[in-house]
């Protein structure tokens, strides 16, 4: 059995006792924790940024997964302590998983006040969560406030956070007004949204926040993809920084950019938005593409891998054909082979089928691919806008 499957944890004991009716009282009940301590949904970017600090006292394995943004992790529970105390609770029953699970949360609190807490001044202000708004973070909302910070605990805890994110897409992705960058592979759309961004424009660069570039071979060397959840809350991040009243420039993609997929609203919009072609000469692209993908030229095994899924799309012999230019180091003839005979092809079929407006798309030459010379482009391009 492992952690997600079992085991509710201390978290899930407390509120499991929670929900038993009380015995009436003849006086109102002692509150654990002081009026003012809750935060509750929705909230902006803005209101998050007040916070000195976002403090997600989940598992390290549930706040790899996603968490809120710029939150930090500081456990109550590790990831064993979970899984420990979840399965006393599903064996033995509420009173003796909060028993030992209290001991452990107590000790690991310490720990966080005489490590992180210790030079914090008494002003220091935190938000803090863990799965639902339970005993988890709300013991340690409860010792701070006890101390004297201003902790106030996350009304809901990450589900409800979680839910108030998807709608949230849904409801900003339409309000944009979007330019859809796009250009065949090695035309130097990504650079061009970065050099859009160095100009000041407001750029969704969906590749970065997915760490990957959107190709069989867009796998970035030693970074691993999110989640799709932890994607999503990047994409939401992201939208609340804009202004409703500028363009946002984001490349065309598919509705997966590796293994995470673009939300559904934000997909339609860019597919019913202006598009923005990048043209850049061949040999140009193939530089570009080998400065891009060197990693896999360092390694051809990796290569490989990725050459083998092409299986269902390409002859054996066609795929051997791109191996042996790899084995030989002709790295102009193998990426040149499969511009022509992989990707070019595979770009004319998706784009001007899922983007209405690419058939009547503006064009931005390059003829230089430095650093310099997508700057040169973003400028001219921004001008185009200015003077609309």
């Amino acid at each position: 059995m492992n952690a997600d499957e079992a085991l509710p944890a201390f978290s899930d004991a407390v509120d499991a006792s929670a929900e038993i009716t009380p015995k009436p009282q003849s006086k109102p009940p002692h509150k654990l924790r002081p009026s003012g301590d809750v935060e509750s949904l929705p909230l902006t970017v803005e209101q998050l940024q007040q916070y000195s600090a976002i403090i997600d006292v989940r598992s390290p394995a549930e706040f790899a997964l996603d968490h809120l943004p710029n939150a930090i992790n500081l456990p109550v529970l590790s990831n064993d302590e979970r899984v420990v105390v979840g399965t006393l609770y599903k064996q033995q029953g509420a009173f003796a998983a909060k028993k030992i699970g209290a001991a452990v949360v107590a000790r690991n609190i310490a720990g966080h006040l005489d490590v992180y807490f210790a030079d914090k001044p008494k002003h220091f202000k935190a938000l803090i969560y863990c799965w639902r708004g339970g005993g988890r973070s709300g013991a340690m909302t409860h010792i701070l406030r006890t101390i004297g910070f201003d902790a106030k605990q996350l009304q809901g805890g990450y589900k409800a956070w979680r839910a108030q994110l998807v709608l949230d897409i849904d409801a900003l992705a339409p309000q944009f007004s979007y330019r859809v960058i796009c250009g065949r592979t090695g035309s130097g759309k990504s650079r061009l949204l970065e050099a859009l961004a160095r100009q000041g424009a407001q750029v969704l660069d969906l590749e970065q926040l997915a760490a990957h570039k959107g190709s069989i071979l867009g796998n970035l060397p030693d970074t691993p993809q999110p989640s799709q959840k932890g994607f999503e809350s990047l994409v939401w991040a992201a939208l609340n920084r804009f202004d409703v009243t500028q363009p946002v420039f984001v490349e065309a993609e598919s509705k997966k950019v590796g293994a995470v997929q673009v939300p559904h609203l934000l997909m339609e919009t860019m597919r019913s938005s202006a598009c923005i072609e990048v043209v850049t000469p061949q040999n140009a692209r193939i530089d570009l593409l080998r400065e891009e993908y060197q990693h896999l030229i360092e390694h051809p095994a990796l290569l490989f891998s990725k050459l083998d899924c092409l299986v269902g799309l390409h002859s054996q012999a066609q795929i051997d054909e791109w191996k042996a230019f790899a084995n030989a180091e002709d790295w102009h003839s193998f990426v040149e082979s499969m511009l022509l005979k992989h990707y070019d092809p595979a770009y004319t079929r998706s784009m001007f089928s899922n983007y209405i407006h690419a058939n009547t798309a503006a064009v931005v030459a390059v003829n230089d691919i430095s650093t310099a010379g997508f700057d040169r482009c973003a400028q001219a391009l921004l001008a185009t806008f200015s003077t609309q």
